[in-house]
């Protein structure tokens, strides 16, 4: 679909389905934010106290995965009925308090689901109903959870990373029918420059400063958008991160949080970058070219 054309009915079909999907993916999405630290932070308690021959804690014995236990409000413990997980439907139903306890629900909830369906939509509305819309939308439904967990504790997990990685090296595969903008050698390159380019700066980082000024998480996620992009993509994924990084740590500073200004994860504006140069990347390098007179 060309910008400035209407939706026309297939296209609005297709972009109404986005949607329902995009909120059911954000729901499971929920889930992963919440729950993926527990089970890395659990698995890392048993892994530890079975090196230091020690018994682990009791709430590292707990069974939890992605499916178990049911959902359950986290201040009454009151199971969730299944008319209480519709997406969004549900948060205004119940005006945005447990069914049980009438406690407060985060409105990190229905907005992941929201976000999670504006990924589906804003793909299809650039892209049509193609593959390369599918593309788009798997690659945003895999860094919404990565950037709000990283977000929050300062971690992005292998399973989002290198999810994400082995994916994009995947969808070039389909690079002739439109599933990735890029093909198979340039996603390699774009993955092995990204984690490289990375690492040697954080070394280099090191060796000035004697302080790491990124995590490992970082250099993952910069090779899993190489992946997806390619390494040409790469330079404008670190200047949209850092202006975002920048901005946003400029905003904390004004407000007299100058701690916060310093402690500002990478990983969320990687991935917004990151996505935002998989539909407008184009557009970027051309407008470059024509501001130093290539074109």
């Amino acid at each position: 679909m060309t910008p400035g054309t209407t939706p026309g009915m297939g296209t609005g079909l297709w972009i109404v389905a986005a949607g329902i999907v995009g909120l059911v993916a954000g729901s499971f999405i929920n889930v992963v934010i919440l729950r993926l630290p527990r089970m890395l932070e659990t698995r890392w308690c048993r892994t530890t106290a079975k090196i230091r021959d020690k018994r682990s804690p009791d709430n590292a014995n707990a069974e939890l995965s992605l499916t178990w236990p049911p959902s359950a409000c986290p201040h009454c413990d009151a199971r969730l009925k299944p008319w209480h997980n519709v997406p969004v439907i549900s948060f205004v139903a119940l005006r945005g308090r447990c069914h049980q306890c009438r406690h407060t629900i985060s409105l990190q909830y229905p907005l992941v689901e929201l976000m999670a369906a504006v990924f589906g939509i804003v793909a299809i509305l650039h892209f049509g109903a193609t593959p390369a819309a599918l593309g788009a939308t798997v690659l945003g439904w895999l860094l919404l959870p990565a950037a709000i967990i990283d977000a929050r504790t300062g971690l992005l997990p292998d399973h989002l990373t290198l999810t994400t990685l082995w994916l994009g090296l995947l969808a070039s595969l389909g690079y002739s029918v439109g599933l990735s903008s890029i093909a198979p050698a340039a996603a390699i390159a774009g993955a092995s420059v990204g984690y490289g380019a990375l690492w040697t700066l954080d070394r280099a980082f090191y060796l000035v400063t004697g302080q790491r000024g990124m995590g490992h998480g970082d250099f993952k996620l910069t090779a899993a958008l190489g992946a997806w992009l390619g390494a040409t993509s790469l330079p404008w994924v670190l200047f949209l991160a850092a202006c975002f990084g920048l901005a946003i740590s400029a905003t904390l500073a004004l407000a007299g949080r100058p701690d916060r200004a310093r402690q500002i994860p990478l990983g969320p504006w990687l991935a917004l970058g990151g996505w935002i140069n998989l539909l407008y990347g184009p557009w970027f390098i051309d407008a470059y070219s024509h501001a130093i007179g290539l074109h």
